[in-house]
């Protein structure tokens, strides 16, 4: 059995001397804005109007959970992050903590949350940015903005080309993609701050009765004869998680981040405190603005809200703010999904030519390339509305192994130097796992079948190659020395 669950020692994790590491270039600074750009995108911009549609007013508290039960995930990411500051995010804590056959599981599910996020987010920016060049003169045929599964579709080009792109720039290298996310991120809160501004003059308290029509619970509601939905505070939680995870993309760089003890901390923690006070203000401000059912229904509420405030060239610019930034979210998580290939190439799961470095940039040319192939074959072909949500489900996944890995490392070596240490660490990491577990329970069960689905092939890659080929199955590996 120990052999069956063999791991690598944390000790090998932290190896700043190792030959195929990567290079440390960012800051804190940096990080922050890869968290809050990862965090801060369609979700908040789209999902507002979602989750008001399952909660109503309530949709706030639906916020609150989502936010509460990331911090406490959060805190377990810094904590195990600062200890072991290598690239793979909860792949490689469970590899430390749970064993290899964990480690790849947990692998396989941020590999589903990190294509499937790109692919969404592209195929949404892409209605964006159709609807820009048709305002600007550039109309583009409905043929070449929707793929062959969607009415009068044939390929989604605009969400190839954003692919195309945001590969191109991580192929430049690792701080020079930071420093632009960086500039587009800001342009993206100062939207999100425009929107606070005007919606709150708008404020009225009627607007919040009744506050929660459709109670607490996920349950399915019959809204007309023979149309039923999920309803409920937790429903509409569940959702609007997709908002707020993001930050676990933070903790994939920490293999090029300097001083990691301190910086890690900061850029995982402090972009979710910051995300969570930016998503309480703008969900207070639109419902307090109208009645939920009148922006409920809207493809883009936000900008809804401000048209019909009264508020038109507010509303232009957060629609062209959207075009401009979002494919930050886009750029986050295709890096940290390139991290994660990189690292299992290099503990030997995956091909090894995945873990080769460039000379010239140190980025890892070949997963990167890949991914992005993949994401914009997803993007211009595929329908993504059904499969968004798993996304969800693989990364409540991530966020459970690394909570449990916290609390098994307190245990197993609790005199372990630990630079960043989680507050009422096991209390919190409990909390996180109960919480993401409700959450996944309020996914639909359609997205709960699929997930299972996608790990159950997972179990099969893992035994027909991925086993025998670890760097720990060979007695010249060139990685760690085994720890049963």
């Amino acid at each position: 059995m120990s052999e069956f669950f063999r791991r690598k020692s944390i000790a090998s994790l932290t190896d700043q001397k190792a030959p195929d590491r990567l290079q440390p270039t960012l800051s804190a600074w940096h990080l922050v804005m890869l968290g809050v750009g990862a965090i801060v995108g369609t979700g908040i911009y789209t999902l507002i109007g979602v989750g008001a549609e399952r909660a109503g007013p309530a949709v706030i508290l639906s916020f609150l959970i989502a936010g509460v039960i990331c911090i406490c995930a959060a805190l377990a990411y810094a904590e195990l992050a600062t200890m072991m500051p290598t690239s793979g995010s909860s792949y490689t804590y469970s590899y430390a903590t749970m064993g290899e056959p964990v480690a790849w599981m947990v692998g396989w599910a941020l590999i589903l949350e990190y294509t499937v996020v790109c692919s969404v987010v592209a195929v949404g920016w892409s209605g964006y940015a159709a609807g820009f060049l048709d305002w600007a003169g550039f109309a583009l045929p409905v043929s070449l903005t929707k793929g062959p599964w969607e009415e009068g579709g044939l390929l989604n080009v605009p969400a190839m080309v954003i692919i195309g792109l945001v590969t191109a720039m991580l192929l430049r290298g690792t701080r020079e993609s930071a420093n632009l996310n960086s500039i587009l991120v800001v342009l993206k809160m100062l939207a999100l701050a425009v929107f606070v501004v005007l919606a709150f003059g708008a404020f009225d308290m009627a607007n919040f009765t009744p506050f929660s029509p459709y109670g607490f619970p996920a349950h399915v509601v019959e809204i007309s004869e023979g149309v039923s939905a999920d309803r409920g505070v937790m429903s509409a939680a569940a959702i609007i998680f997709f908002a707020f995870y993001g930050f676990d993309a933070v903790s994939t760089a920490a293999e090029e981040t300097k001083d990691p003890g301190r910086n890690l901390a900061i850029g995982i923690v402090g972009s979710m405190v910051i995300c969570i006070l930016i998503y309480s203000l703008v969900a207070l401000s639109a419902v307090g603005s109208m009645t939920f059912t009148q922006f409920a229904t809207s493809a883009e509420p936000l900008a809804y809200i401000l048209k019909t405030l009264g508020h038109p060239g507010s509303a232009s610019f957060i629609a062209i703010v959207a075009v401009i930034a979002l494919p930050t979210v886009i750029l986050a998580f295709m890096y940290g999904q390139t991290r994660v290939f990189f690292v299992m190439a290099r503990d030997g799961l995956l091909p090894k030519r995945f873990g080769q470095l460039s000379a010239k940039s140190g980025a890892p040319v070949t997963v990167t390339v890949i991914t992005g192939f993949i994401c914009a074959v997803l993007a211009g072909l595929l329908p993504l509305a059904q499969i968004a949500e798993l996304a969800n489900a693989g990364t409540l996944m991530a966020f459970i192994a690394t909570a449990a890995g916290l609390i098994i490392l307190r245990y197993r070596e609790p005199d372990i130097e630990r630079p960043f240490r989680a507050p009422m660490g096991i209390a919190t990491a409990i909390l996180a796992i109960i919480g993401c577990l409700y959450l996944f329970y309020s996914l639909p069960a359609g997205t709960q079948i699929r997930f299972f689905v996608w790990m159950g092939i997972g179990v099969i890659v893992y035994f027909a190659y991925s086993r025998r080929a670890s760097n720990l199955n060979h007695s010249n590996a060139r990685s760690q020395p085994r720890m049963d």
